[in-house]
C-alpha cells in the first residue's frame, strides 16, 4: 500500500486494476495504491492496520466524522495499535478553514503528541481534511508518511485518488500546496449510505466531469441513474454504483498517471476548474466546491457551443444531466461577464499565461481553448445569457 519511488524502472507505467483497488506507477517511477476496502474501521479488518505497519500515527478528522465514525476509529487503533501509539484529534473543516492556519495546528498536534519522522498522519474524512492533512504531513519534518480514510464521494473518486494536497491563501483557492501521495488510500463504499444528500450531489459532479471528457458509456449510465449513491428516483442497483464509483476512479487514476506533478499545465481533468474558482471565492462559498464545478461545466458547454465546438444536442444533455442530479448549473450572484472574465484571466496566468480552457466537443471528448483571444467578450457573454436560459428550462436556477 505504501507509495513509494520504485527502484525498479523495469516496470511499464500506468494503473492496473484488481479486485481490491488501483495501482499506479507513473513513468517518474512514483508508485502508490488506491484501495476499496468494505469493513475498514471493523477491528477484525487488516487493512488498515498493515499501512501503519506499526508506526506511531497522530489521526486527525472534522466535528461531524467524529460524530459520525470518531468512537469506530479509536477502537480500531486501540484493538489493533500499541497502547499508547497513537491520538486522535478533531479539525474545524470547510473551505474558510482550508488554510495554512489549520495545516500549522495540523502539525503542532502532532509535535505534542510526539510523532517523529517515521511517524504516520491519518486523515479520515473528506477532500478538504484529505488536503489540509496531506499538505501538512508534506511540510512535517520534510515530510512524513500520512494514510487518508475516505469518507465522501469526493474524496473517493477525486481527491483519494490523486497525490495533490494544499490549502487556500492569498485570497486564492489551493494557493500553498505538495504533491506528496498518500502512504496509502483506503475508501470504504459504506460511508457514502450516511452523506448528507449535497454532499453526494458534489461528488458525482466530478463524475460526470470524467464522463464528459473520457467516457460516454458513463454518461450514458449516469443519465439512467441520476439518483445514484442517494436512493432518488429508486434505488439504484449495487452493481451499478459500484461500476460508477469503480470507473470513476480509474479514469482519473489514468488521465492523472503520466502527468502525476503536472508538469504539463494542459490537462482534460481540469473540466470544471476554470471558471469555478472564482464562483467559490466571490460567492464567498456559498456554493460547495462541486457545486461550482457544475456551474462551470455547463458554461463551459455553452462557450463550446458558441464557438461551434459542440452541438446543441450534447450541451442540453450536459447541462440536463447535471440539473437532474440536482446540482446548480448558474449562479446569477457570480455569473457575471466582469466576474467570469476575471476567472479566466486568473487561469491564464496561473496556467502558464495559456488558458487551456476544457470544452466538450462531444460527450466522452473534450479538447482545449488555449488562448484569452479566443474567447472574446461578446462570445462569454453570450455563453452566459444562454446558460442562464437554459438554466431554466432545465428547471434549475440559483442555488441558496
Amino acid at each position: 500500500m505504501a507509495s513509494r519511488v520504485l527502484a525498479d524502472d523495469s516496470r511499464v507505467s500506468g494503473v492496473r486494476e484488481d479486485a481490491e483497488g488501483f495501482s499506479l506507477l507513473a513513468p517518474d517511477g512514483t508508485g502508490y495504491r488506491v484501495d476499496l476496502v468494505p469493513g475498514v474501521l471493523s477491528p477484525g479488518n487488516p487493512a488498515l492496520a498493515r499501512a501503519v505497519e506499526g508506526r506511531r500515527v497522530v489521526a486527525f478528522m472534522g466535528p461531524s466524522v467524529d460524530r459520525l465514525y470518531g468512537a469506530a476509529l479509536r477502537a480500531y487503533l486501540d484493538a489493533t495499535l500499541a497502547p499508547g501509539s497513537w491520538t486522535v484529534h478533531t479539525i474545524d473543516t470547510g473551505e474558510k478553514n482550508k488554510t495554512l492556519a489549520t495545516a500549522e495546528r495540523v502539525c503542532s498536534l502532532a509535535k505534542a503528541a510526539g510523532l517523529d519522522r517515521h511517524g504516520v498522519m491519518l486523515a479520515l474524512g473528506g477532500g478538504i481534511v484529505s488536503d489540509i492533512v496531506g499538505f501538512a504531513a508534506s511540510m512535517y519534518s520534510r515530510g512524513i508518511r500520512y494514510i487518508r480514510v475516505n469518507t465522501t464521494l469526493v474524496g473517493q473518486v477525486d481527491v483519494g485518488v490523486g497525490v495533490k494536497t494544499g490549502v487556500n491563501a492569498l485570497r486564492t483557492k489551493n494557493m500553498f500546496g505538495a504533491y506528496h501521495p498518500a502512504h496509502a488510500s483506503l475508501s470504504d463504499p459504506a460511508f457514502l449510505t450516511t452523506l448528507p444528500v449535497r454532499e453526494i450531489r458534489c461528488g458525482l459532479a466530478e463524475i460526470v466531469k470524467m464522463a464528459v471528457i473520457l467516457d460516454e458509456e458513463l454518461f450514458d449510465t449516469l443519465e439512467r441513474y441520476p439518483g445514484a449513491f442517494r436512493g432518488a428516483g429508486g434505488p439504484t442497483p449495487r452493481e451499478v454504483e459500484a461500476y460508477i464509483l469503480r470507473t470513476s476512479m480509474r479514469l482519473m487514476m489514468e488521465e492523472l498517471c503520466p502527468n502525476l506533478r503536472e508538469h504539463q499545465l494542459a490537462r482534460l481533468v481540469d473540466f470544471g476548474h476554470t471558471f469555478s474558482p472564482v464562483v467559490e471565492t466571490a460567492g464567498d462559498h456559498r456554493l460547495e466546491h462541486g457545486e461550482a464545478v457544475s456551474v462551470d461545466m455547463a458554461l463551459s458547454a455553452c462557450v463550446a457551443l458558441r464557438l461551434g465546438l459542440v452541438d446543441e444536442e450534447t450541451c442540453d444533455r450536459i447541462i440536463g444531466l447535471l440539473a437532474r442530479i440536482g446540482l446548480p448549473v448558474f449562479d446569477a450572484r457570480t455569473c457575471t461577464p466582469e466576474l467570469m472574465t476575471r476567472a479566466l484571466e486568473e487561469s491564464w496566468e496561473r496556467r502558464g499565461r495559456r488558458l487551456h480552457l476544457v470544452v466538450p466537443t462531444g460527450v466522452g471528448k473534450a479538447t482545449f481553448v488555449d488562448d484569452l483571444g479566443d474567447i472574446p467578450r461578446e462570445v462569454l457573454q453570450h455563453a452566459l445569457d444562454d446558460l442562464a436560459v437554459r438554466s431554466r428550462h432545465a428547471g434549475e436556477g440559483v442555488r441558496p
